[in-house]
């Protein structure tokens, strides 16, 4: 669900951004006290210096980190809306090419940790039925359960994708909304019991605690209390959703309501006894410091909550790839658009790669304490790598010593959040990085796979083969092949296209039209661009076409197609064509047939075994992803896909030495 709105706000989109923007940094109150304190080593072993220390961390982090980076600087270096890491990449990578590293790695880096959110949040929420008798006497208070009802919930969340989320994620607003206001209410509750808390305002306690002996894990506690702030790289990608006016008003809201979940935590564990506590030996302060009264609800709304949570981790990953799609980092892998508008995205080979490794993080660590382990460790490096893209975005807006000055006081703090987090690699930390290398991996290998395809691909020139296209379409000898042939081409630069095209034209079987079309598909930096040009190189049957086409949009060709060549006929530029036998009275356009060059890997001697590899392993991805038909909306047109030779220089005569006869 989109609110169409940049700069300002509305109270509708302020509802509607609780429910998409804060889902992931909402739900952290269920688990980031838990992990702190476990940490610690657990309730006996805190005391108020080290709570006053923790929340004050927790206080400044979601200042410095969230308040400042993201929301006061990061939602500025917007795309014409749109946020995240990708839209931040593609304002700055005319800059330096080699800015396609950090926007892979962190992009990698964020899908990866997409699969772990869902896990954590559900988990952590169904966990607090620990606390109900009635549950405990039914099936007892082993993990089995937990994680039977945790995949049931999480399946049935992945289901349901395929279906659309419009209606349902017009209840996510209010019942986020809900969830805020629930905990606020309910830590303002308990710190009305010791006001002592508030001093946690005072960073001079933070920077004890990092200090302290008394602190068990030192200065890496930090890698408990990122947990506070991993939903911020999200509300940035979500900008687009809700804009930067509703985020800035409702983040104050959401702020204080998490502020004061903490601090009443944080007075809960000072002036807890051992009889108030629900779940002996499985502490979670969060549930712990609920009325009883309010318990079982307590534990149903944050389910829902971490269901929301996942929600929106879920189409964030569905953008995510989208983008990467159009910008050349992915494979073209198949999009649906089961809701009422295009935000509502649906990419069926995403969804289930996502259920399957959420589902295997559940089995593999079941329990939230250990999957606390593992989660935060890769969204670290995403922040990192949006830190190096924003310096080279916030050094066009100012001078080069303040963006430096900026930038690296973040750089900082985050490779403090790294560093304490990679204590947690062995604890589990290992997953999510390994999920997020391979994603890293199929990146690489599709970038690289397209630069080594345009070193051996080489261009030639239309202008030198004009006569020949001209004398072919005048050929009666030869059949006709197709009123208009299109050739979807990766490259179209002034007259030059690929030899592939040409050879298929002249050579492999000599294609009789009455017009050639040649159509580059260019990404823009935008978003939601829509533009072509049109260079008919003086004649009336070669039409050269460049689609300009954001991001974040379709590529139907097809019916791009259709209307450039009614605005052509329309203008003189091209005949009316038309036809004698047809079922639509007063058809002006012929038929067209689409071409798809396939370039594949013959026994080349020019190239070397590494660029082999990446092109033997891009082709045998490609196979695996969606066809060029579908992905350029030419499933109802009439497509050929001819193959050729990677490097056309293959074909040449091999030496062979004709056998005699005997006498």
């Amino acid at each position: 669900m989109k609110v169409e709105t940049k700069n300002s706000w509305s109270m509708t989109g302020f509802i509607v951004a609780m429910g998409v923007v804060y889902g992931d940094i909402g739900t952290s109150p269920l688990y980031a006290m838990k992990a702190i304190v476990d940490g610690q080593g657990g309730l006996k072993y805190v005391d108020e210096a080290f709570i006053l220390g923790a929340v004050s961390l927790i206080i400044w982090t979601l200042t410095i980190q969230t308040t400042l980076k993201y929301v006061l600087i990061a939602l500025n270096a917007d795309n014409h809306g749109e946020g995240g890491i990708f839209s931040l990449y593609t304002l700055v990578r005319k800059m330096n090419k080699k800015l396609i590293i950090p926007a892979m790695i962190g992009g990698a880096a964020l899908l990866a940790d997409g699969a772990l959110t869902p896990a954590v949040t559900v988990t952590t929420a169904v966990e607090g039925l620990r606390g109900v008798p009635r549950f405990v006497e039914i099936f007892g208070d082993g993990q089995n359960v937990i994680v039977i009802i945790t995949l049931c919930i999480i399946a049935f969340l992945f289901v349901i994708q395929r279906f659309g989320t419009y209606k349902v994620g017009k209840l996510f607003g209010p019942v986020m909304f809900f969830w805020f206001t629930f905990i606020g209410l309910i830590g303002a509750a308990n710190l009305l019991g010791d006001l002592s808390m508030l001093r946690a305002f005072n960073p001079i306690y933070a920077i004890r605690l990092l200090f302290s002996p008394y602190n068990a894990t030192g200065i890496f506690i930090l890698g408990s209390v990122f947990l506070v702030t991993t939903g911020a790289e999200a509300l940035y990608s979500d900008l687009g959703h809700v804009g930067k006016g509703n985020i800035h008003v409702s983040w104050p809201y959401v702020k204080v309501c998490l502020i004061l979940c903490y601090l009443g935590q944080a007075a809960w564990i000072m002036n807890v006894s051992l009889e108030d506590i629900h779940t002996p030996g499985i502490l979670n302060p969060f549930f712990e410091m609920i009325p009883e009264d309010l318990y079982l609800f307590s534990v149903a709304l944050a389910t829902l909550a971490a269901i929301i949570a996942s929600q929106s981790l879920i189409s964030g990953s569905y953008t995510l790839v989208s983008e990467g799609i159009h910008l050349k980092l992915l494979p073209r892998l198949k999009i649906l658009y089961p809701g009422k508008n295009r935000g509502q995205m649906y990419v069926p080979a995403v969804n289930l790669l996502l259920w399957l490794t959420t589902s295997l993080v559940v089995i593999l660590f079941r329990s939230s304490e250990h999957m606390e382990a593992a989660y935060g460790l890769a969204i670290t490096v995403t922040m990192l790598m949006t830190t190096v893209l924003l310096f080279y975005y916030l050094k066009t807006k100012m001078k080069l010593g303040l963006a430096l000055l900026i930038v690296g006081f973040f750089a900082f703090v985050e490779t403090m959040f790294f560093l304490s987090s990679a204590t947690k690699f062995l604890h589990g930390g290992y997953f999510t990085m390994i999920l997020a290398l391979i994603i890293l991996f199929l990146m690489y290998v599709w970038e690289k796979g397209s630069e080594i395809t345009q070193r051996y691909v080489l261009p030639l020139n239309l202008q030198d083969y004009k006569d020949q296209i001209a004398d072919l379409r005048s050929d009666v000898t030869i059949d006709l092949y197709q009123f208009n042939v299109a050739f979807l081409t990766s490259k179209l630069e002034g007259d030059y296209v690929d030899t592939p095209i040409l050879y298929s034209i002249l050579d492999k079987h000599p294609k009789r039209a009455k017009v050639y079309w040649f159509i580059n598909v260019n990404v823009t930096d935008e978003p939601f661009t829509h533009e072509y040009e049109v260079d008919m190189m003086d004649t009336d049957y070669i039409v050269k076409v460049k689609l300009y086409l954001g991001f974040r949009m379709k590529q139907d060709v097809s019916r791009y197609v259709r209307t450039i060549i009614n605005d052509l006929m329309e203008s003189g530029r091209l005949p009316v064509q038309k036809q004698r036998y047809t079922v639509t009275p007063g058809r002006t356009v012929g038929d067209f047939r689409f071409i798809i060059i396939e370039e594949r890997l013959a026994n080349s001697r020019a190239m070397n075994k590494f660029d082999r590899f990446i092109i033997e392993t891009k082709l045998g991805i490609k196979r695996l992803a969606t066809s060029p038909t579908r992905w350029f909306g030419l499933q109802f047109s009439e497509v050929k896909v001819e193959t050729v030779p990677l490097i056309l220089s293959d074909i040449r005569e091999l030496q062979i030495i004709e056998r005699k006869k005997e006498e």
